[in-house]
């Protein structure tokens, strides 16, 4: 047993001795692979230094006029004009020893905090920035010295890439030995891009403060210290508590690195960040060009693409400008006589239909450069009305394939969770066709219509027309434009483009191409473009906005008419909610924003008008109608004989009885008054003839009918001899009420040159011939006065002084407003999701009528209000 064990163990150790290698082997490995790590490395190390070399080879030569003046950045036209330069005008420059060390403190702290230590480079930046590409990914973080920026600035591309940096860091090295570092900083302190157009620290405190340097707080020095990270997104005008955050920040690192006390930063922190900020006015005179409102949004698009700090690059932007139509929008805007109030508002947008390019922007009345707020573009708000063709009917047609006679019942509705909806009228007219239903803009079978088409699918159409609405959905109430879905003019002009497009979306831009310094290197900036929906549903949508502005009885754009021009277009109305009526004291029909959207086949332009106080509100048709006579004065001077919307294919047309459902063909006993021609996709058109007037039946006799025009207010009576009969009373074919009176009032366009009455007197289910009678609109010509012979005057008595007449009082009787949906005061949607308070959903609350217009819209509609003020 024991030799066993013996015999086992020396096994063992055989088999251990075999598998070991002497120490000298092991070492000798080692060696190896040291001296493989230590030659890989200097091949490395070598072919680094190479490659610098190369890259410092082609480095551009150092330029004190370029090192101390800002690059001028060019802009062209649509056309290849330049309209614009932007860069070393309006700076006001400052010498090294006139910077307060304060301010000198505020910027070493933030930007370099080793500036006056280092020949050029921090490397220990360098090493943080070195580890965190390493683990987020090639320049994920910078360490650019102020010496640095000052090269890339003056001489380089605004691009990180191994041969930028490289030249950078040389020229830094070369700079630092041309040049004192006060005179480094003075380069940069007046070289750095602020904001927009403005160049320059000094530049920047005139502009933002109205101040010299030296005149500035604590506070302000640290904001204007921790603007240059981001130009545009820390500008205190447009973004306050985005800018506050940076301020913040930059007086914290004042703190850390002993600029200033722990107590100093408290105090600094709590001061107001928009206190003591410029008036309009006062940046005006420090930069003003031609067309501000466009070129806010050509820097916008430029920051949105990464290209925030080119303008200081000296870069040549291509843009989509169209100076005729800018100049007629700024025109418009500027024309005070097209404005019932001094300080209501307007934004608008013009796009090319066909390509979405941006040809005008409307930032507001009297815009100047770096106004702070452009209305075009800044004020995103719930579009009221304007949405119905987005997120009920177009996508009704596309999913549905509803035709534009497709049957809709007027009647009493309920959001899903059992809220009603209303119309403006507070009134319900029964069957329409999906045509009536939007020319009209009734609530009820929008919302009906949404809950059939389904909220998913109206989601997927609004997206594809660029429209992301909050938390990624929709609720009942975006079919009245009162819900999550918030848009711009710009998105809304491009979303209704594509329906004169054929249904190809555009998103709209304003920039074609950026050229770099170097005359070669580009970047496009156009986006590509997509198929949103058919032809057919373009088309179909586009026929029915043909009626909102065509002078159609009870359509609600007629002022928005171009005579001459083939237009389409929406109204819409935002509401205020029943608690901001309280709060801000309101009447029950004041309105805070109106819309409107419309386009031909060369421009879509849409329009918002609104006060710059949410608590300011509209209270008069005038204001309400704004953007229709806007849009109708902008499009119809910047129109190029545009072609008409051609019908494609796909689309078919048949003429049908109204009030079949589904929709049937007319048969030869349906009455004139029932027979519309209608559109649909191709395929789906209907075969099955009505059989209502096929039965002889005993015949009714027709209604004795006359009416009178006073103005706008049509007047209609009728006589008839049963006195059991209902009457069916419609004004050029569109059924305007069923009544047992014998006479109704109607308000009519004015725009007309006469109207057809037609009265239907029914009994028993048994409908009468129709009596009719036209009026005809006529102008009085003026008479001629009788030349009396003089006669000798009799001597005149004194007449007795007439007593003062007295204010009739007002009997608060005034008329609905337009395109409100008599919603007002409850906010939610009734389906358990409730959106911005005041949205369009369906209150118990029917509002107050407004003042009588000069020429009212029949009918409007409703919308909900906006979220921001």
């Amino acid at each position: 047993m024991t030799e066993q064990k013996r015999s086992r163990a020396d096994a063992h150790k055989r088999k251990r001795t075999k598998n070991e290698k002497p120490p000298t082997a092991r070492k000798g490995l080692f060696k190896k692979i040291f001296l493989s790590l230590v030659a890989l490395g200097v091949v490395m190390l070598l072919a680094g230094v190479g490659l610098f070399a190369y890259y410092v080879s082609s480095a551009p030569k150092l330029d004190e006029n370029l090192l101390k003046d800002p690059l001028s950045s060019v802009f062209h036209d649509k056309n290849g004009d330049v309209f614009a330069t932007i860069g070393a005008e309006n700076r006001e420059y400052i010498k090294y020893e006139d910077i307060p060390q304060e301010m000198v403190d505020a910027i070493i702290a933030t930007e370099d905090v080793r500036f006056f230590e280092h020949s050029g480079m921090d490397f220990y930046r360098l090493g943080g920035a070195i580890l965190a590409n390493f683990t987020r990914g090639f320049g994920a973080e910078g360490a650019s010295t102020i010496t640095q920026q000052v090269v890339k600035n003056s001489f380089l591309q605004n691009e990180k890439k191994l041969k930028r940096k490289a030249q950078e860091a040389w020229l830094a090295f070369q700079l630092e030995r041309a040049y004192s570092k006060e005179e480094i900083f003075e380069m940069y302190f007046n070289k750095v891009l602020m904001s927009g157009r403005i160049y320059g620290f000094g530049t920047g405190a005139k502009y933002f403060y109205n101040k010299q340097l030296s005149e500035l707080t604590l506070p302000e020095r640290a904001l204007l210290a921790g603007m240059p990270q981001a130009p545009n997104g820390y500008n205190p005008l447009k973004f306050p508590e985005d800018a506050k955050f940076r301020r913040d920040i930059v007086l914290s690192l004042m703190a850390q690195h002993g600029k200033i006390t722990e107590a100093q930063m408290k105090e600094a922190q709590q001061a107001s960040i928009t206190e003591g900020l410029t008036t309009e006015e006062q940046r005006l005179a420090v930069v003003g060009s031609k067309y501000d409102a466009f070129l806010d949004v050509v820097i916008s698009e430029l920051e949105e693409n990464g290209e925030g700090t080119a303008l200081a690059e000296g870069i040549t932007v291509y843009t989509t400008l169209d100076p005729n139509a800018q100049q007629q929008v700024e025109r418009v805007l500027n024309t005070d006589e097209l404005f019932p109030t001094e300080k209501i508002q307007s934004g608008l947008t013009v796009v090319d239909t066909t390509t979405g390019a941006i040809q005008a922007i409307g930032g507001g009345r009297h815009y100047g450069a770096e106004r702070g707020f452009n209305y075009a573009t800044d004020s995103i708000q719930q579009p009221g009305s304007t949405m119905k063709p987005l997120t009920v009917y177009g996508p009704a047609i596309e999913y549905k394939n509803w035709s534009t006679g497709h049957a809709l019942v007027d009647e009493p509705t309920t959001y899903s969770g059992g809220m009603s909806v209303n119309n403006v009228d507070m009134s319900y007219l029964g069957t329409l066709t999906m045509r009536q239903a939007l020319y009209m803009s009734r609530n009820t079978t929008a919302v009906k219509a949404f809950q059939q088409v389904g909220a998913d699918n109206s989601l997927n159409f609004i997206k594809g027309l660029g429209i992301t609405p909050k938390d990624n959905h929709l609720v009942e109430s975006d079919a009245l434009g009162g819900g999550m879905a918030n848009v711009s003019t710009t998105q809304l002009a491009g979303a209704y483009a594509a329906f004169g497009n054929e249904g190809v979306y555009h998103k709209p831009y304003a920039i074609e191409k950026i050229v770099y310094r170097d005359g070669v290197t580009e970047k496009s900036f156009k986006p590509k473009s997509n198929v949103a929906m058919s032809d057919y549903t373009a088309y179909m949508v586009t026929d029915m906005l043909r009626d909102v502005v065509n002078g159609t009885p009870g359509a609600s754009g007629a002022l928005a008419n171009v005579p001459g021009i083939d237009v389409a277009g929406k109204t819409g109305t935002t509401n205020y909610s029943d608690d901001e009526l309280r709060s801000y004291g309101l009447r029950s029909d004041a309105v805070p924003e109106t819309w409107f959207a419309g386009y031909t086949t060369q421009y879509a332009i849409a329009i918002w008008s609104g006060y710059e106080k949410r608590s300011d509100a509209m209270t008069s048709w005038e204001e309400r109608n704004l953007p229709q006579v806007l849009f109708s004065e902008i499009m119809g001077s910047i129109s190029d004989n545009p072609s008409r919307f051609t019908k494609p294919s796909s689309v078919v047309e048949a003429t049908i009885e109204v009030g079949t459902n589904p929709v049937q063909l007319a048969s030869a006993g349906t009455p004139a008054d029932k027979r519309r021609t209608e559109l649909f996709v191709s395929g789906t058109e209907p075969t099955q003839v009505s059989t209502n007037y096929e039965e002889k039946e005993e015949a009714l006799e027709a209604p004795s009918v006359s009416a009178t025009l006073e103005e706008t207010q049509l007047a209609i009576s009728w006589t008839h001899s049963s006195k059991d009969a209902s009457f069916e009373v419609a004004v050029d074919g569109m059924n305007v009420t069923t009544t047992k009176d014998n006479s109704f009032t109607t308000t009519v366009s004015g725009t007309a040159d006469s109207y057809t009455v037609t009265v239907v007197a029914i009994v028993d289910g048994k409908r009468s011939p129709a009596g009719s009678v036209t009026v005809t609109v006529t102008t009085a010509e003026p008479e001629t006065p009788e030349v009396e012979e003089p006669t000798t005057p009799e001597p005149e008595e004194q007449p007795e002084t007439p007593e003062e007449p007295t204010k009739p009082e007002d009997n608060g009787n005034t008329e609905q407003p337009p395109d409100n949906n008599g919603n007002n005061g409850n906010a939610g949607n009734g389906n358990g999701n409730a959106p911005a308070p005041g949205g369009n959903n369906g209150g118990t609350t029917p509002p107050a009528t407004p003042t009588p217009p000069k020429q009212p819209e029949a009918q409007q509609t409703p919308p909900a209000p906006p979220t921001q003020s």
